[in-house]
């Protein structure tokens, strides 16, 4: 049964014929997203505020889903308030004149980067952000690419190609040549493999593998990294696209190991939850060759005002409601608490419970059980995540503005949930999934 939420602040709820929307989509849109959707009993969410998001039916959902997008929450007032004054004035540039929203962005993202890092090519996902490091790497002239087993970078081409999940390259194959996919967390086979490309080998890789289903590398393991990729004269890029901007209770995963990557890729919850926007952000040696062209790698939308207002009210919030503090902190808390959980509910189907910051992975025996729990969770109120690249983990990626109450309502969803998930699994019959 779903917990409904009432709140005299909450959203009014359109109306909607569900019915409707799902024939739509399976006209227009995606027939495997419209029979996914009937598995979550067909909601359409149509508002949302703060930790919490409104469905047409007026029920009320915690919202520790999203892909690490809302940091801030929904609708953050701050950012609502630049995106709203941007939106009476001037919302879309013409690309021709100089703007100065966009410089006044750049500015602002780079004071919250590591030092060296101040060349910014704002975007719109996190596949464009990395097919800009990607093409940075290969004009600085490192035509080969290292990424890792498990890592996730998004499904245009190039950032497919550093994407090692055969699933999703099978269909598009022959993909970008001179890619090589090697284990995370461990810098051995990676100095192999710069010892004997030196000066042509590009690296990218996550501080903390999202999608991979929240895989925490060896303390050590980033700055080794940049250690062997200064030492063969390599290129490493750093995509925070999910774990940065605060998401791991510090502003960067590059944070925690002080390491400066040539290029920073952040994105999601740059927009505030309100806008897409990315970036790629580099140092001024390996921004170079778009800063001697500035026409080599452009896109229409890359600056728009109206996405350049979001991403100034975005680090504004997390500036001045200290989001990245209370993300270490919320975490600290959640994450102990929902590992009792499931060595209490579920020790025999759970693997291992970890994260850092709010980047929490539950990782089930199998896939099969991983999506059951996002449905029993949904049923209890609260929407997380299941991992694109690894299919057994369920993530929670909660924004920093939970109080008491919702970290309260959240482990007690979890509580209910796997208690209802032993029971589903006791209740199987032998060998069905």
């Amino acid at each position: 049964m779903t917990v409904i939420q009432e709140s005299p602040e909450a959203p009014a709820a359109a109306a909607v014929d569900e019915a409707e929307i799902l024939n739509l989509y399976r006209a227009h849109l995606s027939k495997g997203r419209a029979t996914l959707a009937e598995l979550f009993g067909s909601h359409m969410e149509v508002a949302s505020e703060g930790a919490w998001l409104t469905t047409s039916d007026g029920e009320r959902f915690l919202n520790a889903g999203g892909y690490g997008v809302f940091i801030m929450g929904a609708r953050h007032p701050i950012v609502m308030e630049e995106v709203e004054r941007q939106l009476r004035t001037h919302p879309t540039a013409t690309r021709i004149l100089l703007e100065p929203t966009v410089a006044r962005a750049a500015e602002a993202l780079v004071s919250v980067l590591p030092p060296g890092l101040d060349r910014v090519h704002f975007a719109l996902s996190g596949a464009e952000a990395v097919e800009t490091g990607l093409k940075l790497a290969r004009a600085g002239g490192r035509k080969r690419t290292v990424s890792m087993r498990g890592g996730y970078h998004g499904k245009t081409l190039g950032a497919l190609s550093a994407t090692a999940k055969d699933v999703y390259q099978a269909p598009f194959r022959p993909l970008v040549p001179d890619f090589q996919h090697l284990p995370y967390g461990d810098a051995g086979p990676l100095e192999a493999e710069l010892k004997a490309h030196p000066g042509e080998v590009c690296v990218i890789l996550e501080p903390v593998q999202g999608e991979g289903g929240v895989v925490v590398p060896p303390k050590g393991y980033l700055k080794r990294v940049e250690e062997l990729v200064r030492e063969y004269d390599g290129f490493l890029i750093l995509d925070e696209v999910q774990s940065g901007f605060g998401r791991l209770g510090e502003w960067w995963g590059a944070d925690i190991e002080g390491v400066v990557p040539d290029v920073l890729l952040t994105g999601k919850a740059l927009g505030g939850g309100v806008m897409p926007v990315s970036a790629a952000v580099a140092t001024r040696k390996a921004f170079r060759p778009f800063d001697k062209d500035p026409y080599v790698h452009t896109a229409t939308f890359s600056g728009q005002p109206v996405l350049m207002a979001a991403v100034q009210g975005a680090i504004r919030a997390v500036k001045e409601e200290r989001l990245v503090t209370r993300a270490m902190d919320l975490g600290a808390r959640l994450l102990p608490r929902i590992a009792e959980v499931a060595r209490r509910n579920i020790p025999e189907l759970v693997v291992d419970v970890r994260g850092r910051g709010l980047l929490i992975g539950v990782e089930l025996v199998e896939a099969g059980l991983a999506g059951e729990l996002l449905i029993e969770l949904f049923n209890h109120g609260v929407v997380a995540n299941h991992s694109m690249n690894g299919s057994s983990v369920v993530r929670f990626t909660p924004p920093a503005v939970l109080d008491d109450t919702d970290v309260d309502f959240l482990v007690n969803s979890f509580d209910l949930a796997t208690r209802d998930l032993i029971k589903g699994a006791a209740t199987m019959p032998e060998g069905g999934n």
